[in-house]
């Protein structure tokens, strides 16, 4: 009976989404330095204590991120607007980070900028094989499923949140291929938490545009992965946290 209900949602969500397919998301991203080193398994309980206090007080920061999605396509990328005040004694640089997905001819266009280089990642997509639950509960005033996946290589635990009455496979940062939109994810039991906090329905202009010029080295995902479990391979022995240069 649950299973026909969740079908049924499913197929007026479709109807009715389908209508105002486009606008864009607003997620309030939480970093929390102390969970990220607690994931970090290969460097004592001790050393990880010791890096933590090295970090100082301060173990939790937030910034604002956004999605822009139509029908077909989806970009994510950091926002200008700020999540906090600024910090004295902190100086925060943009880095280059722009995540395209084109649904309708399953292409990846994303510009990532890690361990000083920037990367331009072209290729097909491939989602990551999600495990769908059973759980519910809302998120931003929608109602949500649950799904998990365990990136081996970043050596993450990773939960989303997406939304039952919003049929499309986009999502923050590079992760999607659910059939809702996703509004949370949690990786690490909250080393990185993205919740969306604001939903607009409207019509978008230039936001979805891929940049006229690009500048970085061209790769394929292949290649882009080789790039981060070298570095992965490298903080495991030297038994360093690997956050620094590479994007969480």
């Amino acid at each position: 009976m649950r299973s026909l209900a969740l079908l049924l949602l499913f197929l007026c969500a479709n109807s009715l989404f389908g209508q105002t397919m486009e606008g864009s998301i607003r997620y309030l991203v939480t970093h929390d330095w102390s969970k990220k080193m607690a994931a970090v398994d290969y460097i004592s309980a001790q050393r990880r204590e010791r890096i933590a206090y090295m970090w100082g007080n301060r173990s939790e920061w937030k910034v604002y991120t956004n999605l822009y999605f139509n029908a077909t396509s989806s970009k994510y990328e950091d926002s200008e607007e700020k999540a906090e005040p600024d910090d004295e004694g902190y100086s925060w640089r943009k880095e280059a980070y722009a995540i395209y997905r084109d649904f309708e001819k399953n292409t990846e266009h994303d510009i990532i900028e890690m361990l000083g280089k920037t990367y331009i990642v072209d290729d097909s997509l491939s989602a990551p094989d999600w495990k769908i639950k059973n759980d519910l509960k809302e998120v931003a005033g929608h109602v949500c499923m649950n799904a998990y996946w365990e990136d081996t290589l970043k050596k993450q635990q990773v939960r989303v949140w997406f939304a039952l009455d919003m049929p499309h496979s986009a999502g923050p940062e590079r992760f999607y291929g659910l059939p809702g939109l996703i509004l949370e994810v949690d990786v690490n039991n909250g080393g990185m938490l993205i919740t969306a906090d604001k939903i607009e329905m409207r019509p978008l202009t230039t936001e979805l545009a891929l940049p006229k010029k690009n500048k970085g080295k061209k790769v394929t995902e292949a290649q882009y992965r080789a790039v981060l479990k070298e570095h992965m391979d490298l903080k495991r022995k030297d038994e360093e946290p690997p956050f620094w240069g590479i994007r969480y």
